[in-house]
């Protein structure tokens, strides 16, 4: 094990489980995560090998036997007539039978119904009442001679989750880890593989977990396929329900009139929407309007008396488009039903996480180190949800005043969340808290821009936050960095909005039929500068950065200490690819690269920078290079004999590394489909 996984057995031992041994016990049960890692965490919650795969081994076994596949229900049926009772995991879910004046349960995979439950049961487990929930339960056969009585009886039922949890154990335990560390054991709780994300990538799966730690938390998340949107709400917790396609009814998911029974809203902590774009569908209007209000108000009413819930809205969805595509030719909620691409829906919405930064899940994002069993971690965060951070985040700086109140109490939410999945107890420092204030404010003003497009009458905001230096701090959202030429443009008005009205500049271009030969357009001129490049952000090439400030050296000087891996190695031979590309056939450039040596593999280096020397041969550039013995070189820049000096804090080293092992992916051929690091660049002239 790694040090990471030492230290999470040693302070959270008997709660945690390794997260491939899921993958292990599964086999062909339809299960979620959690119903597997209750059983795992009862058998496998330790480090001890031989204890875990005798673990493993009985989980298998209590699969084998009681977990009741769709097409061996009539053996199991079987089973428990012949031994008149016997335990299984099913789906169970209960409704009153108004002739009889009695509960009766239904077992999905089972496949029998009208099974006796006594009142007790229904009061303790009021679920039951609502939606199917994962359980252990004890089933009877009683034949009985009364053709109108059912001989199924349920004996006793036990919901799938943990019973008891130590809260203040748990805030005292997380006293032991950094903020690196946390942050690395929760993504591991949830099962992927940390070293396969950056900084931002962690924070935006974090993310998916404020509305368990959050009452009335709206959140929405569009993007492509297979980047794992819904498998938070539908694998991680039983208090989340995630419902199919996105579809609905009033009854359902608020209250029913004709008995007065709350919906999935009253039960629930998290009700999720999975598939919830598509331009083609519809939704029921008065459905639309009660959860408008509900989302605003944490109240709806049906004609008789308001009723108040705690339950928190996910909305996932894919895209149709890529970002660009839809900054220029509509807005990021195009994908929305119609019904829902309504300005008053889409305010009431807290946080816009941006699903097109994250990467289709992939084999190696998965993680075989430790994490908490996610039923354990399920109730620490539903008990957070009585705690209130929002206030937290004033003592080191302010955010706006200018922002309206649905602004700023959509940024405290997001805050308030972040912090209790991160700092539960408390101890963040003023530049933790600008890291989630800066990515809690970008994703309410994500929300705010796209309504400026979809209704004209939001007035423009500048989201902002001051230190207590009052110095302010403008918000971007990296797509507004990325694609600044499509991302404050408005809808184009329709051809017959511009009879008799002025004109703008975009239709007098697209009108211009002026026969004139276009020249072509002028090289932009290298110009000194600081420039900062947001996490995440794409679109970015060495060609873009340094190429109009290399042409027409003739001597190039790369100072990086850190040219060690075989990425980094592979990101000083594409800049030098870009040079050839740059220069005339019979102009001669040399390179020069000052590193230091790898002391892990220090052959390997060599060998595959000797590699970068030889591939130049003829090619009209020399490449050679240098180790600084002295280890004084901690610079890192870019020295061109032609009076530039391009200074990087991260050196070549902008792009987050490669994961995928084999494949194509685009980022592997283009580096502007890579995602990058934070990092800045200055250019100066010597």
């Amino acid at each position: 094990m790694g040090s990471l996984d030492d230290k999470i057995n040693e302070h959270f031992a008997g709660y945690v489980v390794r997260k491939d041994l899921v993958k292990a016990v599964k086999g062909n049960a339809i299960v979620p995560t959690y119903v597997l890692e209750y059983l795992l965490g009862q058998y496998c919650a330790t480090d001890d090998e031989a204890s875990i795969q005798s673990g493993i081994e009985t989980v298998k076994d209590i699969l084998r036997k009681h977990y009741v596949h769709r097409n061996e229900a009539g053996l199991i049926q079987s089973t428990i007539k012949e031994k008149g009772r016997y335990k299984v995991i099913d789906q169970i879910s209960v409704a009153l039978n108004e002739k009889t004046d009695s509960y009766e349960a239904v077992f999905d995979n089972l496949g029998i119904k009208k099974v006796a439950v006594d009142s007790g049961t229904v009061k303790a487990h009021p679920k039951l009442l609502v939606t199917s929930v994962w359980c252990i339960a004890d089933v009877q056969y009683e034949f009985s001679e009364d053709a109108r009585t059912s001989p199924w009886v349920l004996e006793s039922i036990k919901p799938i989750q943990i019973a008891r949890v130590d809260y203040d154990g748990y805030k005292e335990a997380r006293g032991q880890f950094s903020k690196d560390e946390w942050i690395d054991l929760l993504m591991q709780s949830i099962g992927f593989n940390p070293e396969a994300f950056g900084r931002r990538s962690k924070l935006l799966q974090l993310m998916r977990l404020i509305p368990f730690v959050e009452r009335n938390y709206n959140i929405i998340e569009l993007g492509p396929k297979g980047t794992g949107k819904s498998h938070i709400y539908s694998e991680f917790s039983p208090h989340g329900q995630l419902i199919s396609g996105g579809e609905v009814t009033i009854p359902k998911l608020f209250v029913n009139n004709s008995n007065g029974r709350i919906g999935l809203v009253g039960y629930w902590d998290v009700v999720a929407f999975d598939e919830f774009a598509g331009r083609e569908k519809t939704a029921n209007k008065a459905l639309v309007d009660i959860m408008k209000n509900y989302m605003a108000n944490k109240t709806f009413s049906r004609g008789v008396n308001p009723m108040g819930a705690e339950a928190s809205f996910a909305f996932v969805g894919n895209t149709d488009h890529n970002v660009p595509y839809m900054l220029k030719n509509s807005d990021l909620f195009e994908a929305l039903p119609p019904q829902f691409h309504d300005s008053a829906f889409i305010d009431r919405l807290h946080a816009y996480l941006p699903g097109w930064e994250i990467d289709v899940i992939r084999g190696e994002m998965f993680t075989n180190g430790y994490g908490f069993i996610v039923d354990y971690l399920a109730e620490i965060l539903r008990h957070l949800r009585q705690e209130d951070f929002s206030n937290r985040p004033d003592q080191h700086f302010s955010v706006s005043e200018k922002i309206s109140t649905r602004d700023r109490d959509a940024i405290y939410k997001t805050m308030s969340g972040m912090l209790k999945v991160i700092f539960p107890a408390g101890g963040e420092r003023a530049e933790d808290v600008e890291e989630l204030l800066k990515l809690a404010m970008e994703s309410r003003k994500r929300v705010k821009d796209q309504l400026l497009r979809i209704d004209t009458t939001y007035p423009d905001v500048d989201f902002f936050y001051s230190g207590r230096d009052g110095k302010k701090q403008h918000i971007q959202t990296v797509e507004e960095q990325e694609f600044p030429q499509f991302y404050h443009r408005k809808p184009a008005p329709d051809l017959g909005e511009l009879e008799g009205s002025e004109t703008d500049e975009e239709v007098v271009e697209t009108a211009d039929t002026s026969s004139e030969p276009t020249s072509a357009p002028e090289k932009p001129l290298p110009e000194e500068g600081h420039h900062v490049f947001a996490e995440n952000r794409k679109g970015v090439s060495y060609d873009k950065l340094f190429g109009h400030y290399t042409d027409g050296a003739t001597r190039i000087i790369v100072t990086d200490p850190y040219i060690r891996y075989f990425y980094q190695i592979r990101n000083m031979m594409e800049l030098v690819e870009m040079v050839i590309r740059r220069k005339a056939p019979e102009d001669q450039v040399s390179i020069h690269l000052v590193t230091g040596p790898h002391d892990g593999d220090i052959q390997r280096q060599r060998d595959l920078l000797e590699s970068i020397t030889e591939a130049c041969i003829g090619s009209g550039v020399e490449f050679t290079w240098a180790f600084d013995t002295s280890g004084t070189a901690h610079a890192r820049d870019i020295v061109t004999d032609t009076g530039w000096k391009i200074v990087l804090d991260r050196g070549l080293d902008i792009f987050q590394a490669p994961l995928r092992r084999e494949g194509f992916n685009l980022g592997d051929r283009l580096q502007e489909h890579r995602m990058l690091k934070g990092f800045y660049v200055t250019y100066v002239r010597q």
